[in-house]
């Protein structure tokens, strides 16, 4: 009861000034043009909240990208780990402000005139502006929106970050980072997102499998493959040896966080709160989204029982992440059943797939590849099961144009980085563990190095 008092209160606050405006209107005879700015000015409040309150949340998945991948790699390698992650993040932040937003979103139909400013550093609304001055008040913010697309680059490059850990050198790494972020990702994104052709041929990706997932983990397939395995991965006679991970607790902690996470991640997806239909739409999208991990989760439990004769908490924690990176690209058509098929369907994928890579010998730390790359190539084609405008032939479309461009982009910046800088530390380095010789510092100090 005392929550519901609060909130109306809040309401009361928040609207009581506007609605005073409107009053003043009314009794200057304009009553009705100033209800209809009033609404208009709601939609652009809300819109620019729900960017806000969901960039947030997709930024928290940060956090979960760097506790799991924490807890996934051995202890040597922990700061290393969770150096990449604060330092990714702050590249990515600095370029797609630099080049990516503008680059995404070049405007203008994709003409020559849209691509004239495509190159220079995003601007953000005027201080204190009010709602004449808005570029866009039927909508939302500039710096809203920026706010929340920036989220979606930081995460394309925190899902390289953990396939290609305990092997890489650190500022190779972020050179592919400052690629990735202010190149790869906003371009193949402008196909789609940005109205480009692949928008045209009527590919849908509504908050991204594969315009977000599955180019971090095409991204990282193409960087395991040049930096190789991890010393005494596999052996000579083709037998795999299990490299266990340093705290599966933190890579607990870091799955549920991602899971929380994500619910801004396609919630704030639906671009708009300001009608009763919208708002019901994005509950209808958390709801899905849940469902999918959910089941994500159970079928890892299940499946990894029936194949290994005992439950997997790796695999599980992976088949969660699996289902939801499969309901992404469409989490708002289906109902609740179909949503927890699709993402039962992702984790399946992942424990089916984890062991695939390793009898190809691609060695992938925290499973980022069958969780991001697969469930994400399933989870695309799969929209076609409950969105009637999509076509299983642009859905594929868009899956193999998007593959192309970041696979060849992405092999040839790794290539180059290794030819001028290197990409692998030396063996030594590796054996002795990455936070010491790399960094100079270690997680844990005063505890035994595994």
């Amino acid at each position: 009861m005392k929550l519901k008092n609060s909130l109306l209160l809040a309401s009361v606050a928040i609207l009581a000034p506007l609605l005073a405006h409107a009053q003043d209107a009314g009794e200057s005879g304009d009553a009705s043009s100033a209800l209809s700015a009033l609404n208009v000015e709601m939609v652009f409040i809300f819109n620019s909240l729900l960017f806000l309150l969901g960039g947030v949340l997709v930024f928290w998945m940060a956090a979960g990208f760097a506790m799991l991948e924490a807890g996934f790699v051995r202890s040597k390698n922990v700061t290393m780990q969770l150096t990449k992650n604060i330092g990714l993040f702050a590249i990515a932040a600095f370029l797609y402000y630099l080049i990516g937003f503008n680059l995404m979103y070049p405007g203008d139909g994709w003409l020559i005139e849209g691509w004239v400013g495509a190159f220079s550093p995003t601007e953000l609304e005027a201080v204190g502006i009010t709602a004449d001055e808005a570029a866009d008040v039927s909508y939302a913010s500039v710096g809203s929106d920026f706010f929340f697309q920036l989220m979606f680059c930081a995460t394309t490059a925190s899902i390289v970050s953990g396939a290609l850990a305990e092997r890489i050198k650190l500022n190779g790494f972020f050179v592919f980072v400052v690629v990735l972020t202010a190149l790869i990702y906003p371009v193949q994104a402008s196909w789609t997102w940005g109205g480009g052709f692949l928008s045209e041929a009527g590919f849908s990706d509504f908050a991204g499998s594969t315009i977000v997932h599955s180019v971090g983990g095409w991204a990282a397939l193409v960087g395991a493959l040049i930096l190789g395995p991890r010393i005494g991965k596999y052996s000579k006679d083709g037998k795999v040896n299990p490299i266990p991970g340093s705290n599966l607790a933190l890579a607990t902690l870091g799955t549920f966080i991602l899971w929380m996470g994500w619910f801004g991640f396609n919630g704030a997806s639906q671009l708009a709160m300001g009608t009763v239909g919208d708002v019901a739409d994005v509950s209808r999208i958390f709801a899905n989204t849940n469902a999918a991990a959910a089941a994500g989760a159970l079928a890892a439990l299940i499946l990894t029982q029936v194949m290994f004769k005992k439950a997997d908490l790796t695999l599980m924690l992976n088949g969660a992440l699996g289902g939801l990176v499969a309901i992404t690209a469409e989490p708002l058509a289906p109902g609740l059943g179909l949503a927890s098929l699709i993402g039962a369907i992702g984790g399946v994928i992942v424990v089916v797939t984890v062991p695939l890579l390793d009898k190809l010998k691609i060695d992938d730390v925290v499973g980022a590849i069958p969780v991001h790359l697969f469930a994400g190539i399933w989870g695309t084609i799969a929209v076609v099961l409950s969105n009637d405008d999509a076509t299983l032939g642009a859905q594929l479309y868009g899956i193999i144009a998007t593959a192309i461009f970041v696979v060849a982009a992405s092999a040839i910046v790794w290539l180059v980085v290794k030819a001028v800088m290197g990409l692998r530390v030396d063996a030594e380095s590796e054996v002795t563990g990455l936070d010491k010789t790399e960094l100079g510092m270690e997680a844990y100090p005063d505890f035994t190095r595994g």
